[in-house]
């Protein structure tokens, strides 16, 4: 008997932000126990992949151990579900687009007029279907993106549409995630936006068997029956999606409100949920007994969703800390122009990182954070560019190379003496920008004795990266003669991958980005070990 897979479809109404990627990741979070659960993410844009797409307008890039870089909302998925992401997960219209032209090109249409519908409708379903297949899925999620009635997304809606058609309604569960509004000079729940979201989902055909209604205050019930009459389901399946203190309280809130076992009697499954590690650790995200702040020294400052990941992975270090992290966000280019200054900005700080990041913009501010850091012996974590400028800082203020930089700078113009930084090999030459970076799962060999050999207590490990750059390897050996130590390298092309010194409490950079595997039962051990060592700081004792 062939595997029987279910489908759950999420899509968006009101307004585009609500969480949609959250809410898609907390229901596959109730099934995960005994079912396996696989997400598939729809993106109407034309873009490939958001590998080329400025983080302020579209986020943080996610980056899967398969190398494929794909949405955000990758990010919760693999955090909540536990899983490895593949790249094929992630479906945009371009990539659609893109393999209906081959296809055409090839004669796969045998002559006929290329439509819209039905071959770009039965391109979409097929992808799910055979994703399906080849994961042996029981449940596969499906989050439309943007909100219904964008021009983006119509062909997604309605390949969803008619996959509930074709496998019947005992297999598929539409959850529709809309917007319940408290207007300020009226004090009270206004639910016509979703009432006329909904409206414009049934006219596409589809008429959703939950509603999940996003609002600043719990939902009533007089206000569920509203809703209830006006979209024409039953009460118990209007969840409220209030406002909660972390992410992570949303599966439980979900949960509370019955919504597994809505989705367990429609679809025909049990699964129940095992929240017990989960709420315990959510509660020491709302109750800490402890706080500390670690300063985020970037130049994307203005979205915080551009460094989504790094926030989430503090989280969960600080959870098994029972520590509140407070984030200081800091614009580094403010620093560079001097219109800030680095010891007013870190004053009471208890640790910093420095995330990754491309371009020139910002960074002598970022050097400039990490000299203060080294100097007054604060914990530092230095991620992809980070650790790079790290590099450069003591090449520049401890080995005495006046001049050293990243050659990346000599393509702005700039004149660089010291090239403490330079393209890797497989990089020179390349003309595309989008997924031409070395993208992806890679294997990092530890040396025995050092800080991140303690801190990981492996051999080898396995760390997503992205990067064109690299150590200079003509400098490494000045580097290590003035006292860095590089403790994680590429274990053939001999790739330093991560920096420390060992005369610092936590003075670590690393090329890879230990963010995109942090789970909030498992976090990343360089986030859980600079909490730990912040913590240290007298002022928290």
């Amino acid at each position: 008997m062939p595997h029987k897979t279910k489908y759950i479809v999420i899509t968006g109404g009101v307004l585009s932000g609500l969480g949609k990627g959250i809410a898609t990741a907390s229901v596959g979070n109730l099934l995960k126990s005994h079912l396996r659960v696989i997400p598939i993410k729809c993106d109407g844009y034309l873009n490939t992949d958001p590998g080329t797409m400025n983080p302020i307008e579209h986020g943080e890039v996610f980056v899967l151990d398969d190398g494929g870089e794909v949405d955000m909302d990758f990010g919760h998925y693999e955090r909540f579900l536990n899983v490895v992401c593949k790249s094929e997960w992630n479906s945009t219209m371009g990539k659609i687009y893109a393999s209906i032209l081959e296809k055409e090109r090839r004669g796969d249409y045998l002559g006929n007029t290329v439509q819209l519908i039905p071959h770009v409708t039965d391109e979409i379903k097929s992808n799910f279907k055979r994703i399906a297949k080849q994961e042996k899925a029981d449940i596969v999620l499906i989050e439309i993106g943007g909100t219904v009635g964008d021009i983006e997304n119509e062909l997604y809606i309605e390949a969803v549409r008619q996959l509930g058609r074709e496998i019947g309604s005992k297999n598929i569960l539409y959850i529709h995630l809309t917007y319940v509004p408290i207007p300020e000079n009226l004090g009270e729940h206004k639910t016509k936006p979703t009432q006329q979201s909904v409206k414009l989902l049934n006219e596409k055909g589809i008429r959703p068997d939950v509603i999940i209604a996003r609002s600043s205050r719990q939902l009533p019930l007089k206000l569920k029956e509203k809703i209830s009459l006006f979209c024409n389901i039953s009460p118990e399946a209007v969840i409220s999606g209030t406002e909660v203190g972390t992410v992570y309280e949303i599966p439980i809130l979900y949960d509370k409100q019955g919504l597994t076992e809505i989705l367990h009697k429609r679809l025909g499954i049990y699964s129940p949920p095992k929240l017990d590690l989960w709420f315990s650790l959510t509660d020491a995200i709302l109750n800490p007994t402890r706080e500390v702040t670690i300063a985020l020294c970037g130049k994307y400052t203005a979205l915080h969703d551009s460094y989504a990941s790094i926030i989430e992975a503090l989280y969960h270090a600080g959870a098994h800390h029972k520590t509140r992290v407070k984030i200081k966000w800091l614009e580094t280019t403010g620093i560079e122009q001097g219109k800030i200054s680095v010891e007013d900005e870190l004053t009471g700080v208890d640790g910093v990182i420095v995330p990754g990041g491309f371009g020139l913009r910002g960074i002598e501010g970022k050097i400039k954070v990490i000299q203060y850091c080294r100097e007054n012996d604060i914990p530092f974590l230095g991620i992809c560019y980070g650790m790079q400028l790290a590099v450069i800082e003591f090449a520049r203020n401890v080995c005495g190379l006046e001049g050293a930089n990243t050659s990346e700078a000599v393509e702005e113009g700039i004149e660089v003496q010291h090239p403490i930084i330079c393209i890797l090999p497989s990089q020179k030459g390349l003309k595309k920008k989008g997924g031409t970076m070395r993208l992806g799962g890679q294997d990092v060999k530890m040396k025995p004795g050092t800080f991140a050999h303690k801190i990981y207590d492996a051999d080898y490990i396995r760390e997503r990266f992205r990067h064109r750059y690299e150590v200079n390897p003509e400098y490494v050996e000045k580097l290590k003669s003035c006292g860095m130590v590089f403790s994680g390298y590429e274990p053939v092309e001999n790739i330093m991958q991560i920096m420390e010194l060992p005369d610092k409490r936590f003075f670590v950079g690393v090329q890879y980005h230990p963010e995109l595997i942090s789970k909030l039962e498992k976090p990343e051990p360089l986030f859980y070990e600079i909490i730990k060592c912040a913590l240290d700081n007298p002022d928290n004792k």
